[in-house]
């Protein structure tokens, strides 16, 4: 098969290991890795590498991400999400939509948030999660993350006392989304959690480049970017010539050409030959995805 990423549109239920245990089954390798997990609860987007992009996987910029969510307020649970036990009910009948606008809007830009107790922070050396399931309780402290985009797209009330709010949501790496459902309905005296997540972009990655897991099994090769194609995607490019290849290929630094940061190196023929970055005056390869000898 060939070396480079997979966009896999995760399906609910499934574990981010379980859909790496299948795609090294389709891809007949156990060289393979995630960018990134997904909640078993959530859908969408999950980026992969198969072969020498296992590698590739580290170097990639997946600060930004984007969900589309649904919000159920006038209920909390253990969990901030629909898989645990409900801890509080306080009606949401009352909560009218300038209200919930407001509590939105306060909870997006540079915030603090404290994570949800069951994600896999750890904690003395042991996954918050897990001990959450113990019967332990944890605090998690509050860190700083940033929310670019917190905005209600409908509203439904399936009882009178709940309000479900479909929302989308920009926000860094390290963001929980569950922890915005929990905190908003806190906001507004209620209490809320999350009934359903879809991640939809992560870095550069969004759900157009994205296929099933069965779609992939009808495939005869399941890696859809290869890697030139998938370091295009991610970083700056620099054309490099011959000579040039032949350096990078020991290791050897190139001239500088003037590009921020990690950025990917192609030879005459479009192959991705390393990872850059230029650092006292000199291009230093970061990767080489093919070495000499």
């Amino acid at each position: 098969m060939s070396d480079g990423l997979v966009v896999v549109d995760k399906p609910a239920g499934r574990t981010s290991h379980d859909v790496v245990a299948r795609l090294r089954r389709l891809a007949g390798t156990r060289r393979v890795g995630h960018a990134g997990t997904l909640d078993p609860m959530a859908t969408g987007v999950l980026v992969l590498g198969v072969g020498a992009a296992t590698r590739l996987l580290h170097h990639l910029v997946l600060t930004d991400k984007a969900y589309t969510a649904t919000v159920r307020l006038g209920q909390g649970t253990v969990t901030d999400d629909a898989e645990g036990d409900v801890t509080a009910a306080v009606s949401a009948a009352g909560v009218s939509e300038p209200q919930l606008r407001a509590a939105m809007a306060a909870l997006t830009g540079d915030i603090e948030q404290v994570p949800s107790a069951v994600s896999a922070i750890k904690v003395d050396g042991q996954r918050a999660y897990k001990r959450v399931r113990a019967g332990e309780d944890v605090a998690l402290p509050a860190r700083p993350v940033t929310v670019h985009r917190f905005e209600a797209t409908a509203l439904h009330r399936p009882a009178t006392e709940l309000l479900d709010v479909e929302v989308v949501v920009g926000c860094s790496s390290g963001t929980y989304v569950r922890a915005l459902a929990r905190d908003l309905g806190v906001a507004l005296g209620v209490g809320g959690h999350l009934t359903a997540l879809r991640r939809t972009r992560v870095g550069p990655f969004g759900l157009e480049l994205a296929h099933t897991l069965d779609e992939l099994a009808e495939l005869p090769d399941p890696v859809t970017l290869p890697l030139a194609t998938a370091v295009r995607a991610a970083f700056p490019v620099r054309e490099i010539a011959p000579d040039e290849v032949r350096e990078l290929s020991f290791g050897r630094s190139l001239p500088p050409a003037g590009i921020d940061g990690v950025h990917g190196a192609f030879g005459p023929d479009g192959a991705a030959i390393a990872l850059l970055q230029e650092r006292d005056g000199r291009a230093r390869p970061v990767l080489v995805f093919a070495a000499a000898g």
